[in-house]
């Protein structure tokens, strides 16, 4: 079974240390949401780290599919900008696709819990409407993989609203800083776009670690503070 990666030999292994940090720095804004949400009791902590919790279930699929897609295999080569890989069991085959698709599925819902948290009234056909966007968006990603990165740019977009209009109500710097994170994410998922372009999928990635840097000083810089 052939397989069709838009990675640079060079940077194989490398996206995968930038999911790991990702992954821990969303797992840790998950937990610090939860312990601001036991001691203010405010919904939108709750809301707010369950977000980050799923996507980074999300990170986890990812991580689990490309260390099987990189090193389960009979042989890799490179074919311009792109790596070929052939698989000896349908098994891997299943997982990939299944991988790929819970990574899409679960950034995808963790950004609409995000971007659901400002508005007080949760009108039922809301979930239902963004259910079939982000379950049709994670399957045909699959093969269309900008579809799902114009996805995540839409999300991060309306959310970067949501909390830029929070910011110049309460002129929190804490709350500047997230809308700071969520901007050069949305640049790098943009970069995404464009993908089969070698060196801006390299570039994408490290835009994304510079958000998740940036989403670390944060949870830094609210636990010596001891505010949100």
């Amino acid at each position: 079974m052939i397989k069709i990666v838009l990675t640079p030999e060079w940077f194989l292994g490398k996206d995968v240390l930038i999911d790991f940090f990702s992954f821990f720095v969303l797992l840790a804004f998950f937990i610090l949401c939860l312990k601001s949400y036991k001691i203010n009791k405010k919904n939108g902590f709750k809301y707010l780290g369950w977000g980050f919790l799923i996507i980074s279930a999300g990170q986890l699929a990812a991580i689990l599919t490309k260390l099987v897609l990189y090193y389960d295999t009979v042989f890799t080569q490179q074919i311009g900008q792109m790596i070929i890989t052939q698989h000896i069991v349908n098994s891997v085959d299943i997982f990939y696709y299944t991988g790929f698709f819970f990574n899409k599925f679960l950034t995808l819902l963790g950004l609409f819990i995000i971007y659901k948290i400002p508005e007080k009234e949760k009108r039922p056909i809301d979930f239902i409407i963004a259910a079939y966007f982000i379950i049709l968006s994670a399957l045909v990603g699959s093969d269309i993989y900008y579809i799902y990165h114009l996805s995540v740019v839409l999300f991060l977009v309306l959310i970067i609203g949501n909390y830029y209009s929070v910011w110049k109500a309460n002129k929190n710097q804490n709350t500047r800083m997230l809308v700071i994170s969520f901007t050069i994410l949305a640049a790098g998922h943009f970069l995404f776009l464009m993908s089969k372009i070698g060196i801006l999928f390299v570039l994408g990635n490290i835009i994304e670690l510079a958000s998740y840097i940036i989403l670390l000083y944060l949870m830094i810089r609210i636990l010596r503070s001891g505010k949100n």
